[in-house]
Parts: structure tokens; C-alpha cells; sequence
């Protein structure tokens, strides 16, 4: 029997007449291909432990593909912190401006590899599955998305056509062709529709690729729910490396440690709606709020983008990512009945005792636009 995959397909927060027809778009199109159960939840950063649509994500035990409104590296970490686990599985779909984001992606990779000799917390306890995520903000027609379903879902085929040869000797050579070229083997024979055919197993032959299709999904699985909206950070554990910096900044008790001494979200509930602020003075930028309107604090794989523009202002005279963060908690202490602090509580100390180097090229430019008294 094909490998099936659950593609969840998570709905926004606002009832957009565009965004929701993509959504039953998809959904429409998802039933009538092979090898794919679909399910519908609310949106799922909304979701909280224990709720209808969190029970019926943690019933899903096999590969996902995860259809959302959030940046991946949001919509995978907001699962991972509610016990929905999984390795992340990589995509191929690219938005209409991601082409010309290839240099700077290679770019930033590379960054990363340069500060992969840091210890980081890393993800951990994953059970043996992938969680693909694909971004509904690079597409607004439904194609892209089954193209890339569809290849996602002969992939993991081709993986069990491996086995199977591995277990009853080589596949045969029209097995492997039907997983390796999917579009041409659907049940309308028209190269456009539903996946290739089953894979013939011990257990007796593959469905015809000609015949009636058996293994459609007849209605989605729906979780009629609609949760309050919610505003809460994410731990990026790839990139945290539990400096603990968020929860000496953030003074409503949102962060705490588990058992292990690690960080983690442990009042979500408690944050304050609309500030980022401890995203700000993450040293990793492993720190997501994947409803903010700054790509980079919202999960943008360019996760360094929000970091360098406020570096950058302070050319001319703009205040440090430190000090903007220091003044939205401000607000919000303030907002909360209590007194600001300002810069005296909880500030990174990352410069401190930090031996002074020679002036550079740099320093020499900062110090002309000052004499310049701009």
C-alpha cells in the first residue's frame, strides 16, 4: 500500500473572502488526490493545549504537510511547542520573489554555518516523521501548492518503492516510473490530476492506474472550533542556545526552565498582546512571534533582516534594537499599572568586559559623521 500523507490545512484569522477561497480551493482540489487525507483546523497559533483541533493534531501520526498563513519556521515551532512533533521536512516551493533572494539566502546559510560551533539547545524527542510547511502568502492560486504536495507525496512513495525492493528484490521498472513522474499516471489520464498508482505490494497487485479511484478522500476531516486570538513568543530550539537572556529581560513571567534547566515558554497566556520586545534582545534571533508585522520576528528564513536595518539605523542617530525593545516593555509595564525601568533591568551584557580592539574602517566612518554633526 502507497505511503499516505495528512496534508493540515490551517486557516486564517480573518474571514478574507481571498484567503478563504484559496483555502476551499485547496481543500476541493486535496480530495481528489491519491495518497493524501486532508484535515482543516482553525488557525493553528490560536490553538491551545487540549483543545479540539490540538487533539486532532496529536492524532495525526504519520508525515504532514502543514498549509498556513505563518512563516514556516513560525508555524513549525508554534506546533513543536504543543507536543507536535517532527523532523522539518524541506520544500521546494518558491514565492514570485524568492528567485531573486538566492544570494542572500546562500549568504545567510552561510552565516550560520559560520556559528554552527555554538552549543545549541536543538529539537528534541522527534519521533520519526516530517512536518513540511508551506507558506499561503507566496502563491494566491492553489497550483503551486498541489505541485508541491504532489512531488512531497511521490518522494516519500519512492522511499517505500526503495524498501519494498530492498525487502522482494529490485522494483520493477514501471513502479518506479509511476512515482517518479506522478502527473502522468492519474486517474483522469490527462497528466494533470490525482497521484500515480499504488505500488504493488506483498500483499497482492497495484490498483490499475486506468481504474475508478478507490482511495479518495470523500470529505475532509473539519475541526469546527474558533479559539481566541492569541499573542504569544516561540523558541526557535535549532538556533536558542539558552543564554537566558529572554527571561532575565522579560519581566511578566511568560519564560521559565524545565527540569533540564532549559528555556521555555512557560505562560504564554501572560504576554503582553503586541509586544516583541524579548525578540529583540535574542543574541540568535531564536525568538518568533509569528502574527508580527517584521518578517524578521515573525519567522522569515532572512532571520536576520529586522537585526541589521536597526544596526544600520543607528548611523543616523536611531535608537539600538536594545533601547527599542527597553521602551516597549516601558509601555507595557506602564500599561500594567507599574513603573518603567528602562535600561536598568535585565539589559544583555554581552559587551561588558569586552576588551577594546584597534579602530577599524568603520569606526573611522562613525567617528566623520560625527565631527560631520549630523
Amino acid at each position: 500500500m502507497a505511503k499516505r500523507i495528512t496534508v493540515v490545512v490551517s486557516q486564517g484569522q480573518s474571514a478574507n473572502p481571498a484567503k478563504r477561497e484559496l483555502e476551499e480551493a485547496l481543500v476541493g482540489a486535496l480530495l481528489m488526490e491519491r495518497g493524501v487525507d486532508v484535515t482543516v483546523i482553525p488557525h493553528l497559533y490560536d490553538m491551545a493545549p487540549g483543545s479540539t483541533g490540538m487533539l486532532c493534531m496529536e492524532g495525526i501520526s504519520g508525515d504532514m504537510v502543514i498549509l498556513s498563513w505563518l512563516y514556516p519556521r513560525g508555524a513549525h515551532w508554534s506546533l513543536d511547542r504543543n507536543g507536535i512533533k517532527g523532523h522539518f521536512g524541506e520544500t521546494l516551493l518558491k514565492g514570485a520573489a524568492d528567485d531573486d533572494d538566492d544570494d542572500d539566502e546562500e549568504s545567510a546559510s552561510a552565516a550560520e554555518e559560520d556559528a554552527d560551533d555554538k552549543q545549541r539547545v536543538g529539537p528534541r524527542d522527534l519521533p520519526d516523521r516530517k512536518i513540511y510547511h508551506l507558506h499561503l502568502m507566496q502563491h494566491a492560486k492553489p497550483e503551486p501548492y498541489l505541485e508541491e504536495i504532489r512531488r512531497i507525496v511521490a518522494e516519500a512513495n519512492v522511499q517505500t518503492v526503495n524498501l519494498l525492493g530492498w525487502i522482494q528484490g529490485t522494483p520493477k521498472p514501471e513502479q518506479m516510473d509511476r512515482y517518479l513522474n506522478p502527473g502522468a499516471n492519474n486517474v483522469n489520464g490527462n497528466g494533470n490530476g490525482a497521484l500515480s498508482s499504488e505500488v504493488e505490494s506483498p500483499q497482492g497487485p497495484a490498483q490499475d492506474a486506468g481504474a475508478a479511484p478507490t482511495d479518495l478522500s470523500a470529505e475532509p476531516v473539519r475541526v469546527e472550533e474558533t479559539p481566541a486570538r492569541r499573542w504569544y513568543p516561540v523558541i526557535d530550539y535549532s538556533r536558542c542556545t539558552n543564554c537566558m537572556e529572554c527571561i532575565d529581560f522579560c519581566l511578566f513571567g511568560v519564560y521559565g526552565v524545565d527540569g533540564a534547566e532549559t528555556i521555555l515558554v512557560e505562560q504564554p497566556d501572560n504576554c503582553r498582546k503586541g509586544c516583541p520586545a524579548c525578540s529583540r534582545v535574542c543574541p540568535e534571533n531564536a525568538i518568533i512571534f509569528p502574527q508580527h508585522k517584521t518578517p524578521a520576528i515573525a519567522g522569515s528564513p532572512d532571520a536576520n533582516a529586522g537585526g541589521l536595518k536597526i544596526d544600520l539605523s543607528q548611523l543616523f542617530g536611531a535608537p539600538s534594537a536594545i533601547e527599542v525593545a527597553a521602551q516597549e516593555r516601558d509601555g507595557e509595564l506602564v500599561a500594567a499599572g507599574r513603573d518603567a525601568v528602562g535600561l536598568t533591568v535585565g539589559i544583555p551584557k554581552r559587551q561588558s568586559g569586552k576588551q577594546q580592539e584597534p579602530k577599524d574602517e568603520l569606526d573611522n566612518l562613525m567617528d566623520q559623521l560625527d565631527d560631520l554633526g549630523l
